[in-house]
């Protein structure tokens, strides 16, 4: 079964440093984590698709009535401090293991290669209809 684990860009429960007051050598030691589960979900063949997601402030917002040209725009975006900051999509055997993997990208390091306890959520993909019934 597949499963999105979605990482958000908000205060993780064991570090309270925003990254870009991390030094560029935790930010990199992160970025390897990162390289590095993805590798080897990658090998174990559970990855499916993995990627991190720009800033807010480049995203776009668009909205059609399906009859004339869609109307895009750079918001509104809803007050928060929190938004998607990226995504894991894992075919797994089980919720357990879509948790397991959960919980290791969890545990990225931080400042001083402490782990950081990102909030990752945990979401099974439904199936769409076949349209047989």
């Amino acid at each position: 079964m597949k499963y999105m684990l979605l990482k958000t860009y908000t205060q993780a429960a064991y570090c309270h440093t925003q990254i870009d007051q991390w030094t560029p050598e935790e930010i990199a030691a992160h970025i390897e984590f990162q390289r590095a589960l993805g590798e080897e979900l990658s090998k174990s063949g559970e990855l499916v698709d993995a990627q991190g997601l720009a800033f807010p402030d480049q995203a776009r917002i668009v909205h059609s009535d399906g009859r004339s040209a869609p109307v895009v725009t750079d918001g509104p975006f809803p007050e928060t401090k929190e938004f998607l900051a990226g995504y894991w999509m894992v075919d797994v055997d089980s919720p357990e293991r879509a948790v397991e993997i959960a919980a290791r990208a969890s545990a990225g390091p931080g400042p001083g290669g402490k782990p950081i306890g990102e909030y990752i959520e945990v979401r099974a993909l439904m199936d769409a209809p076949t349209g047989d019934a």
